[in-house]
């Protein structure tokens, strides 16, 4: 079982290598690798899940090293149960923005399917690393890979807002290594669960200089996770971005959640003297101005693309908000909200990429002339009964069909602006509800006298104002393109374009169902991240393995190493550094004294 964390990495990796040696003519061919490569993904992702959520402690940790070298010299690849769900998303996520993009996006550029699983490989190193070394080396992979996305279907908006992108994330990747290299100089080291036990050794002379190399790394995680005031570029570069591609950038927003959490919690847990929960306050702080900017631009948002991204900062801001309090049963019901939002965000891209279609087609009606083909109908129909409830152009209000396809659309935009919302009965409502639950009641529901800091109250009116602009930017936005319109044609929706969403939503859906039991395992996954000493004595108890044995060498004979006479008074004394060894003779010479004591002759 510890091979298998190497294969989320491996499986893309030689996949996008497999599609660039396919070429583009051979796009049915590519489709079938790439699907098949993303299904695997998702059974392997389901493996490691299984295989984690099966130990307690430190056998609820694989370990596995690929060079096998012993930690921390060597790579580390480690999955706990935050590792594991991370992955289980990702890979969901990516197979069915994959299927959407089957329908006719993967066409709209070159190396569409090598560039996306180059993405899913950078996202899987980066939840799977144990080092900064290498998160920094698959954070450059994932972005790399993002570029290309962004801008794949051309345009002006997105080379405008790929140019944004690309600087801001360029600037976040300088101050990536920066940090990784002051905190590198301060413990000497770059595996994560070696410096969590470095870090109390630290003499207080250098906290000053490891605190800086931490607000260094956390400004290049909040960049990613589009934290207010580093987050202007998300709008714009996710609503250009092909639905697809928008779809998977929402686990994006997440990586750098992900790592913050993962650093946090190893280098600067309640028991680290001196640096206990380091930069808590900015970290809650800096997430309610994420919330009340995302909320503003949320309300006053026209466009369905700006709609969506401004929702993905609203969640990022709950998220970041959530984590910063440091009391594992926040985190528990962040991490909840953390599966609902991000799958409901990937189904929302693709449910407005249909919206903006149907919008666009033009409307076709039949021409009919009743006089060359005559009424297909008795002329006395064209008149409803005297008793039926007729609308503002004297039409029939009751019996009128809709059709399929708005349908689909309508129920599947209603359950997004649920989700994201956070209104029940949906799973969003849920996850914040266990977050304030935790916030208001740190010991538990009916225990009483807890002090509540004021960033408790204030997150739980932030939460309450940001669902509320929520649910007002939504229905409008509903009624607009569903209710407003009069006499649009049904648009044409393909199976494959369906598929994906219903599966999103699906789990949306199951995440309500089988809430007891996702909720126990983000809490038990809590717990862990802010008591990491499983994972740290997973990784530290982690040895090589020992290679194939060699056939050893033959015995060498040895030789006898002759002493030199001492010359002449008057002549020079040279000792050379390494004493001859003469040939062996038949008789030695009288001359030669004789072989040291232990020598053979």
């Amino acid at each position: 079982m510890p091979h298998l964390l190497v294969a989320p990495v491996l499986l893309p990796m030689l996949t996008a290598a497999i599609m660039l040696l396919l070429g583009e003519r051979t796009s049915w061919a590519k489709r079938i690798v790439a699907l098949v490569s993303c299904s695997l993904g998702v059974i392997i992702a389901l493996l490691v899940l299984v295989w984690v959520r099966g130990g307690d402690g430190a056998l609820g940790v694989g370990v596995y090293l690929p060079g096998n070298w012993q930690v921390p010299f060597g790579i580390s690849l480690v999955a706990d149960r935050l590792t594991a769900m991370m992955l289980l998303i990702t890979s969901v996520i990516g197979l069915c923005a994959m299927l959407f993009a089957m329908a006719g996006w993967d066409k709209a550029g070159v190396h569409f399917y090598s560039l996306f699983q180059l993405q899913l490989m950078g996202l899987n190193g980066a939840f799977l690393t144990a080092d900064l070394f290498n998160l920094f080396v698959f954070f450059e992979i994932m972005l790399t890979a993002s570029y290309g996305l962004l801008l794949h279907g051309t345009g002006w908006p997105r080379v405008r807002s790929g140019m944004h992108y690309i600087a801001f994330n360029l600037m976040a990747s300088l101050l990536f290594l920066l940090g990784a290299a002051m905190l590198y100089g301060v413990t000497g080291t770059l595996n994560m669960a070696d410096m969590a036990t470095k870090i109390p050794l630290i003499p207080e002379s250098d906290r000053g200089l490891l605190h800086a190399g931490a607000a260094l790394l956390a400004m290049a995680f909040l960049s990613k996770a589009a934290i207010w005031p580093m987050n202007f570029w998300l709008a714009p570069a996710y609503s250009a971005a092909s639905p697809a591609v928008a779809a998977l950038f929402a686990v994006m927003t997440k990586v750098g959640l992900y790592a913050l959490l993962r650093l946090w919690t190893l280098l600067f847990p309640p028991s680290a003297t001196g640096s206990e929960l380091f930069g808590s306050e900015w970290l809650t702080w800096a997430g309610l101005l994420t919330i009340g900017f995302a909320s503003i631009g949320l309300f006053a948002s026209q466009r369905l693309g700006k709609l969506a991204g401004f929702s993905v900062l609203v969640s990022s801001g709950t998220l970041l908000a959530a984590f910063g309090f440091g009391q594992a049963t926040v985190t528990g019901g962040a991490l909840y909200y953390l599966i609902s939002s991000t799958l409901a965000m990937s189904a929302l891209f693709l449910v407005i990429d249909l919206i903006e279609r149907a919008r666009q087609e033009e409307e076709k009606v039949p021409s009919f002339d009743p006089d060359e083909e005559g009424l297909p109908f008795p002329i006395d129909m064209l008149e409803p009964p005297p008793e039926t409830n007729l609308d503002e152009k004297e039409e029939a209000l009751i019996g009128r069909a809709i059709p399929g396809a708005i349908a689909v659309l309508g129920v599947s935009f209603i359950m997004c602006a649920l989700l994201i919302a956070g209104l029940p009965p949906m799973s969003g409502f849920v996850g914040k509800v266990v977050m304030l639950t935790g916030l208001i009641n740190p010991h538990g529901m009916g225990v009483y006298g807890a002090d509540i800091p004021v960033t408790a109250w204030v997150l739980l009116v932030m939460i309450i104002v940001s669902g509320l602009l929520a649910t007002i930017a939504y229905s409008r936005a509903g009624i607009r393109f569903f209710w407003a319109p009069q006499d649009r044609p049904a648009p044409w929706l393909r199976v494959i374009e369906i598929v994906p969403i219903t599966v999103l939503l699906g789990l949306c859906v199951l995440l309500i169902v089988h809430v007891g039991s996702v909720l126990r395992y983000t809490e038990r996954t809590a717990h862990m991240l802010h008591v990491p000493t499983a994972y740290i004595d997973a990784v530290k108890a982690t040895r090589v393995k020992p290679g194939p044995t060699s056939q050893p060498l033959p015995a060498a004979v040895p030789h006898p190493v002759p002493v030199p006479q001492q010359p002449a008074a008057s002549a020079p004394v040279i000792t050379p550094r390494i004493a001859p060894v003469p040939m062996p003779a038949a008789s030695p010479p009288a001359s030669v004294p004789p072989a040291l004591p232990g020598a053979s002759s």
